[in-house]
């Protein structure tokens, strides 16, 4: 993985399109009628095609650099929360909503696009790809503790209702996958899977993501229109954030010594965000709070190009 595709590459301007493009659908009332009924059949093809690229099966493989995994799970389901829920409180405690899209979206550690950034910068990316099954098991099996245990107090949240949401829209879809792959290696082999299947998986991934945010968006998007300040009311926290992310994990890096690769691999495996993951158990969880997808929905327009900034700084400390 040397290179972005395209619709990679430019994901933060095909994600801002598909805002415009559902404002507009919802605007014209074509079709916005409808738009809210395809959303969760988007979300789980979606999801299908996340999870098809993440083999479960190498999960143990996380395990075998004991350092690296202790500073990555440490970073991403201790160190991180915790700056979630103080950055919240600092800055979003007026906007309970908003507070709790920030809170899922800095809680759900990246499994698909942080690769690419590691391989950007010339980091360990067999090292991130080894750690990717246990991010995705342990933010499933945490999420409905951090949501409830960090903003529950502000909407009555219940971890039933959120444990619920996250079965409908995570572990059928996971199930799906892992179904998939199993008839595809049995019926054409495990060479045509990989070829075939799951080199165009990220594709569909992206594609039903802004399809996703065209529905919400047709649907939701007076609340947009109504509340343009989000945005910026996002900014200085997940900012802020990523700064205090990116400073623990050169701390770590350093008490440990890890090598340069070692180093951008953790840095990506704990800046990165799983924004398709969290936005699915919100809009499933919180249908009438449409502000917490939103801020979901906000949140790569951030993420993305930070992520760049930090690739190239990380190569300009290589060249030093």
């Amino acid at each position: 993985m040397n290179s972005l595709g395209w619709l990679e590459r430019s994901q933060a301007l095909v994600i801002l399109c598909s805002v415009v493009l559902g404002l507009w659908v919802g605007r014209m009332g074509i079709g916005s009628d409808w738009a809210e009924r395809l959303i969760l059949p988007f979300l789980v093809v979606m999801l299908i095609g996340v999870f098809l690229q993440i083999p479960l099966g190498d999960v143990r493989k996380s395990l075998a650099n004991v350092p690296f995994t202790t500073a990555s799970v440490g970073i991403n389901f201790v160190v991180t929360p915790l700056f979630a829920g103080g950055l919240g409180y600092l800055f979003l405690r007026e906007s309970p909503e908003l507070w709790i899209g920030f809170v899922m979206l800095m809680v759900t550690p990246c499994t698909d696009w942080y690769l690419v950034f590691t391989s950007i910068a010339r980091g360990n990316v067999t090292l991130s790809a080894a750690i990717l099954p246990l991010n995705l098991i342990l933010q499933i099996l945490l999420l409905p503790f951090y949501v409830w245990f960090l903003t529950g107090q502000l909407h009555g949240v219940e971890p039933m209702w959120l444990l619920t949401s996250i079965v409908l829209v995570l572990v059928v879809p996971l199930v799906l996958s892992r179904l998939i792959r199993w008839i595809f290696r049995r019926c054409r082999g495990e060479d045509w899977l990989r070829e075939k299947v799951l080199t165009r998986a990220g594709t569909v991934q992206l594609i039903f993501l802004n399809l996703v945010i065209v529905a919400m968006f047709a649907s939701q998007g007076m609340v947009l229109l109504q509340n343009p300040w989000v945005l910026f009311t996002l900014l200085l926290p997940v900012w802020i954030g990523f700064m205090l992310i990116f400073a623990a994990g050169q701390g770590v890096a350093r008490v440990w010594r890890f090598s340069y690769a070692d180093t951008v691999s953790l840095h990506f495996t704990t800046l990165a965000r799983n924004s398709p993951i969290a936005l699915a158990i919100a809009i499933t969880a919180f249908p009438d709070q449409p502000l917490i997808a939103l801020a979901l929905v906000m949140g790569p327009l951030i993420e993305l190009p930070t992520l760049s900034l930090f690739s190239s700084l990380l190569l300009r400390i290589r060249g030093k």
